[in-house]
């Protein structure tokens, strides 16, 4: 039997702007007072781009401003990747980058959002460091803490 790429392509590209739509969707379900921001990064013909993060989360800090700073001028990030239909889970490489880019852009955390058709988006958080023999990902038990 041979693959149909053209047709696996197509899907793959329509679970994909899915799965994004789906996680916004539940993320305004479970928003706060103030509202966050979405940064989606799509490639060319809404297609995936490179890079680890798919979507970004953002909204202005109106906490304790940090030194040099007044309130408002800092932002609260969380970044987000998404998986969709069958995808792998993130392999430990793959945490490590996300880590990283937490790091330089000092996100408040890394979710990582999945979907599957008739459900809803579910989040799981990204450890602080790789714990050998702990899981990477800690499922989301009460969504609501996430965008508080």
């Amino acid at each position: 039997m041979e693959i149909d790429w053209k047709r696996a392509q197509k899907k793959s590209v329509h679970t994909a702007r899915w799965s994004t739509r789906m996680a916004k969707v539940r993320i305004s379900q479970l928003l706060g007072r103030t509202r966050w921001q979405f940064v989606t990064f799509s490639g060319p013909a809404g297609r995936e781009s490179a890079g680890i993060v798919d979507l970004i989360a953002i909204r202005k800090d109106h906490g304790h401003p940090t030194q040099g700073t007044k309130k408002g001028d800092n932002f609260q990030i969380i970044l987000i990747q998404i998986k969709g239909g069958s995808a792998p889970m993130p392999n430990a490489e793959d945490g490590e980058r996300l880590r990283a880019v937490a790091r330089r852009h000092r996100a408040q955390q890394v979710l990582l959002a999945t979907w599957k058709k008739g459900k809803c988006a579910t989040f799981r958080r990204l450890r602080p460091r790789h714990t050998e023999g702990l899981r990477d990902w800690i499922e989301v038990e009460d969504q609501s803490s996430i965008f508080k």
